[in-house]
């Protein structure tokens, strides 16, 4: 069974290994699938018309489905690899580990953003920008420039504490704890982390840092802990709805797979804690 850790308790080794895994799927084309598969659904996903992705119900079993395809790929590469998840609400600095040079590099410089150490940095000419919104070929970011502070443990308490997973018009006009944590209603969580972030986290095409990956691992494990603290509350809707998925309805671009299918993460792996 897949454990996923804290990004903050990872070994040098597990560090190399995922990175060296992230790598190769760079290398070998299968990384940026992931990259166009995603800008398509933010292109498409609007509150006015179909949306699966993003906006709607279906905004974390996608996510969770994207996840796991994703590491089962780094699994093709190095069968001991797994996700880590970053608690930003903890790990909340441009000091954090995950930051250092020996995992994902730090912030980009101030005239114009590029990365400049770590692996994923121009530099290391590992990780050009093949599926990009201008002609920037570098990783970028601009950690807590756009947004200076990232979600508070007080803030993530506040989101888990909704008792209602999503309600109509199951766009981002929502309220329910779904929307609440995708971030377009209260605190904002997960779409604030993505503009502290900046670059190409601020955009369609965000897998292209690798990060992408961390930051949604935490978001799928609030999604796991909601549902431990709500057992009787369910997805909704259930049934019959327009634009959006139900419950038993299949999620694109898979076609194979429903929310319902995908509401016990223990089936696929578990957190550290």
């Amino acid at each position: 069974m897949t454990v996923r850790k804290n990004q903050a308790n990872l070994s040098a080794d597990e560090k190399r290994r995922f990175v060296n895994a992230v790598l190769e799927l760079k290398r070998n084309g299968r990384y940026d699938e992931f990259v166009r598969t995603h800008n398509a659904f933010i292109m498409s996903d609007t509150d006015t018309s179909e949306r699966t992705g993003h906006r709607s119900p279906s905004f974390l079993p996608w996510h969770r489905r994207f996840l796991l395809d994703f590491e089962q790929a780094l699994q093709s590469v190095d069968s001991s690899v797994a996700l880590p998840y970053w608690d930003w609400s903890t790990d909340r600095t441009v000091r954090a580990a995950l930051w250092g040079p020996d995992f994902l590099g730090g912030t980009g410089r101030s005239t114009d953003g590029r990365v400049m150490d770590g692996p994923f940095a121009a530099s290391a000419g590992n990780w050009p920008m093949n599926i990009r919104v201008d002609g920037r070929t570098f990783l970028r970011r601009s950690l807590g420039t756009a947004v200076r502070e990232l979600p508070t443990p007080a803030e993530v308490e506040s989101v888990l504490s909704i008792a209602t997973y999503d309600m109509a018009p199951y766009n981002s006009a929502s309220d329910g704890f779904r929307n609440n944590l995708e971030g377009w209603r209260g605190v904002n969580l997960h779409n604030r982390v993505h503009v502290w972030v900046g670059g190409q986290m601020a955009t369609g095409v965000s897998p292209n840092d690798p990060v992408f990956w961390l930051h949604h691992a935490f978001v799928d494990k609030l999604w796991a802990e909601w549902q431990r603290r709500h057992p009787g509350a369910s997805y909704v809707p259930g049934g019959g709805t327009p634009d959006v998925v139900d419950l038993n309805e299949t999620m694109k671009p898979w076609n194979d797979v429903r929310p319902a299918d995908l509401l016990d993460h223990t089936k696929f792996y578990t957190f550290d804690s």
